[in-house]
Parts: structure tokens; C-alpha cells; sequence
């Protein structure tokens, strides 16, 4: 028979690699100038919230990793999600708001034309199914994880298949 102490001494053992597996997979806790990124075209910037970037990732992960994995464009690997490529639209892409306005109505990157039908967006919720129950606020905590993967990815974002 097992005594009581062999069971508390495995329990605690178990306690130990479990408690030691999970806390080195939660996610890195990133500092307030990690998490600010430009709101507007102003320049104003905003600092998001832990919850805004963690809803920011899965939701991204979910609705557009698909074509983006890394910040990429599979479609059109010459313009992807990293800085230079944003800013470089037009209107530019660089912020929270004008990438929100992008994901309700995309353009092409020179601005002259809709893309709609081909981009998923919330303008053609129809064609493509997962922006149908996506808000504001989801737009928002996306545009924000496109924003801060930079910061927290470097070049690797946006970087193309030498990287993915």
C-alpha cells in the first residue's frame, strides 16, 4: 500500500513540472512602450492594454494569418505588413485608424482602387464569412498586433520566406 506521504511527495512533484511547463508558455509580458503604437495620422499615439494585444494576436491569428503569416502578403510578397511597407500606401497604413479603414474598405496599395471583392474586409462580409462578426473594437486590437509585431519581431516581420 501506498503511504500518504509517497502520494503527497508525488503530488508535489507533479505540482512542480506542471506549475514549471505552464508558467514558461504564458505569454511575455510586454512593456508599456512595446504596447504604444500611433493612433492616428496625427502622430497621437496610445498605449494598448495587455488584453487589447492578446485579443489583437488571436483575433489576427484567426482572420488574417492565413494570407499574413509573419506580416507577409502572400498574394503580393513586395508589399507586406512591416513599416516601411504601410507607410509607403496610400493613404498610408500606419496607424490604428487608417488600418480599421482599411479593414472595413481595403484599397489598392496606390489608394485609385477598391479591393473588396478581393481582400477580406467588412465591406464584403458576404465573400468572406470571418469578417461578418468582427467590431470595432476587434478591428482596433488588430490593427494594434500589426502594429507592435515590429517591435516585438524586428526584421523577422514582414521579412518573407527567409524567414516563414
Amino acid at each position: 500500500m501506498i503511504s500518504n506521504k509517497k502520494i503527497q511527495l508525488s503530488l508535489f512533484a507533479i505540482h512542480i513540472v506542471f506549475g514549471t511547463l505552464l508558467n514558461s508558455t504564458h505569454a511575455i509580458e510586454l512593456d508599456e512602450i512595446t504596447r504604444t503604437v500611433t493612433l492616428e495620422e496625427s502622430g497621437k499615439t496610445i498605449v494598448l492594454t495587455p488584453e487589447q494585444v492578446k485579443r489583437g494576436k488571436r483575433l489576427f491569428n484567426s482572420s488574417c494569418a492565413q494570407c499574413h503569416n509573419g506580416g507577409i502578403t502572400k498574394t503580393n510578397p513586395n508589399i507586406g505588413l512591416e513599416p516601411e511597407s504601410l507607410s509607403g500606401a496610400t493613404p498610408p497604413r500606419d496607424n490604428i485608424y487608417s488600418l480599421i479603414e482599411y479593414m472595413k474598405d481595403p484599397t489598392s496599395y496606390d489608394g485609385a482602387t477598391s479591393i473588396a471583392e478581393l481582400h477580406p474586409s467588412i465591406k464584403s462580409a458576404e465573400i468572406f464569412p470571418k469578417m461578418r462578426n468582427l467590431t470595432d473594437e476587434d478591428l482596433f486590437a488588430i490593427a494594434g498586433h500589426i502594429l507592435i509585431q515590429p517591435k516585438i519581431a524586428a526584421e523577422k516581420w514582414g521579412g518573407g520566406k527567409i524567414y516563414y
